[in-house]
């Protein structure tokens, strides 16, 4: 006889957002954040903040994330005013992809 299965949208739903699934989302996002750490370049002798964006970088985490602020959801990201431009690039300075290059890890 075959095995039978009913979803239930809101058990689904709990499961989304429960303490487990939110811990394992931390987890995974301070993975990510540690590889964009040890990824973050340094500027040299002439930089006028060194190191400044490689500490920048953070975490947070909530159980309403998400488009629909239905399942727990974790966030890196770095502050520094300039991120952007190290992540990307601009016409004179190479991108370096630190989030990207973190996040390809997959956290797990």
């Amino acid at each position: 006889m075959a095995a039978r299965f009913k979803m239930s949208r809101k058990g689904v739903g709990k499961l989304l957002r429960s303490p487990m699934v939110q811990a394992d989302m931390e987890h995974r996002a301070q993975t990510v954040m540690s590889t964009a750490v040890a990824l973050s370049p340094v500027g040299g002798p002439a930089d006028p903040h060194p190191g400044h964006y490689k500490a920048s970088w953070s975490t947070d985490s909530t159980a309403r994330g998400g488009r629909r602020r239905d399942r727990a959801t974790a966030t890196v990201r770095n502050t520094a005013p300039y991120a952007r431009w190290v992540e990307y690039g601009t016409e004179r300075v190479r991108a370096h992809h630190v989030l990207l290059r973190a996040a390809r890890t997959g956290g797990g």
